[in-house]
């Protein structure tokens, strides 16, 4: 165990546009993918947030891991975890905040880097050179604007009710003019 906070960044996140329902949903983290974090690779054990998720403690949803930018929060439940065979998976309740509308206009353009996560590595195992992270405290997700650690992770807007399976969802698809006018706006800068 280390026993600091380390960060993790990955990629693609889906949005939802109605006004009533405003969502980002996608991976936090990837389970069994090995990363390049400088000067080590690493890849995450399946189940190594389960405990965190399970144990009721409050997780944040953040904007590139700013404290001062919260998108949601497990004890709320404007974020919802889910350990799944693949990874990590979240859906939030984006606020109509500044920061909210931030991560939902880059998303729905596909600005966005991708998903992070802040964590502290509880046990870890080595495989060859790659270190396994096995257990770890979450402690917040985040999208992020830059780049991710792990690529395979995603971020994307989503309708609600959710859409079926694998279906991706346009600014153009749930028009609103509220959100037509932000796109104008946005491409006039």
């Amino acid at each position: 165990m280390t026993g600091k906070i380390e960060q993790r960044f990955s990629a693609e996140i889906l949005t939802d546009t109605r006004a009533s329902a405003r969502r980002l949903i996608g991976f936090a983290a990837r389970y069994g993918v090995v990363a390049d974090i400088g000067p080590f690779r690493e890849r995450i054990a399946p189940d190594a947030f389960a405990e965190s998720i399970g144990d009721g403690a409050d997780i944040l949803a953040l904007l590139d891991h700013d404290p001062t930018r919260v998108l949601g929060r497990t004890r709320s439940k404007t974020l919802q975890l889910s350990d799944e065979p693949q990874g990590l998976a979240f859906d939030i309740a984006v606020p109509n905040t500044g920061a909210g509308r931030d991560a939902l206009a880059l998303a729905m353009r596909g600005d966005l880097g991708g998903a992070s996560i802040g964590f502290i590595v509880e046990q870890e195992s080595k495989d060859g050179e790659i270190r396994v992270i096995e257990r770890a405290k979450l402690l917040e997700i985040s999208v992020v604007s830059a780049w991710p650690a792990y690529a395979e992770t995603s971020v994307e807007a989503r309708q609600w009710p959710r859409p079926a399976a694998g279906q991706l969802v346009s600014s153009r698809s749930c028009p609103t003019p509220r959100l037509d006018a932000l796109r104008r706006y946005l491409e006039t800068l």
